[in-house]
């Protein structure tokens, strides 16, 4: 196993990174990136390069192939290490701490940022994890692309997840985002803690709360797409949505079967825990016609 994020990044050396900066610019047209381009890209000698590439692989960041030829690839660590670095140039982050959170396509890490130290979260998208046939299946970003490295699909996944953000952020209660490249998104940590994991005293107005924000989302033109206990956390002020690479806008062909299926999943968990009884389609409806009263009306 590589070491933590956190020790990489700090024992990384600035040409080490150049490399890897050459090898991920070449990967949109080599599968394994020759060295002698890897060479040609930094204007390092190839005596150079092999030393440096034999230390990248030594620390796990890259992958070597010797047939046909010698090459090379990174690996997710060595693409969160560039996108670490973007942000740290650019004063969105001046440190980082421990995983807070794993999910199926994601890792998420503690940080803070900023002149003043605010505590943030990085979210580094690990489309690759997947099988290919699940997740083009439903990533719409991915679109008819036959063949696409999953690091450059997690790339699309953050920058769609990013730009949900900032249609939504701060009419729609989501986390604030902050700053985004390659993979990652840098956002505010989101308030409370999972539905899942919450005992609520009145859950009929958390159910409101949400279904609120679902709504608000709609007007704004954003379904969420995978909505559920797992991904809206839930604080004495309300609630937060969060997980948002997924979303389409009311215009997409299954549009209605994501914001039906968002809806019942909410409704079924609250039936289920809360004994509260909602019709999925009513719920449904309403939001759709609030919508549609509200492009009439302007």
């Amino acid at each position: 196993m590589p070491e933590s994020i956190p020790d990489l990044f700090l024992n990384l050396k600035n040409r080490e990174m150049r490399v890897l900066v050459a090898i991920e610019n070449k990967m949109s047209s080599y599968q394994w990136v020759p060295v002698e381009e890897i060479a040609g890209f930094t204007k390092y000698n190839l005596g150079e390069v092999n030393f440096i590439l034999s230390n990248l692989a030594h620390k796990k960041l890259i992958q070597r192939t010797v047939h046909p030829y010698e090459g090379y690839k990174i690996y997710y660590e060595a693409y969160d290490m560039l996108a670490i670095n973007a942000f740290v140039k650019r004063g969105t982050i001046n440190a980082i701490g421990d995983v807070i959170g794993v999910g199926k396509e994601s890792v998420v890490y503690d940080a803070t940022g900023g002149i003043t130290d605010r505590r943030v979260v990085i979210k580094f998208h690990r489309e690759g994890k997947t099988s290919f046939k699940h997740v083009k299946r439903n990533r719409e970003h991915i679109g008819d692309r036959k063949h696409m490295s999953w690091i450059y699909a997690s790339r699309l996944a953050a920058e769609k997840e990013s730009r949900a953000l900032k249609i939504l952020y701060p009419e729609v209660s989501v986390p604030e985002p902050i700053d985004n490249n390659r993979h990652a998104i840098v956002m505010s940590v989101a308030k409370g803690k999972e539905l899942i994991h919450a005992v609520l005293d009145e859950p009929g107005w958390f159910l409101d709360e949400i279904l609120n924000n679902v709504k608000k989302a709609y007007n704004l033109g954003i379904i969420h797409g995978d909505l559920s206990e797992f991904n809206i956390f839930v604080n004495p002020d309300g609630c937060e949505l969060i997980d948002w690479p997924q979303y389409v806008p009311p215009s997409n062909p299954n549009a209605y079967e994501l914001l039906f299926r968002d809806v019942d999943n909410v409704l079924t968990y609250f039936k289920r825990k809360y004994r509260i009884v909602r019709d999925t389609g009513e719920v449904t409806r309403s939001i759709i016609d609030s919508w549609q009263e509200e492009q009439s009306s302007g």
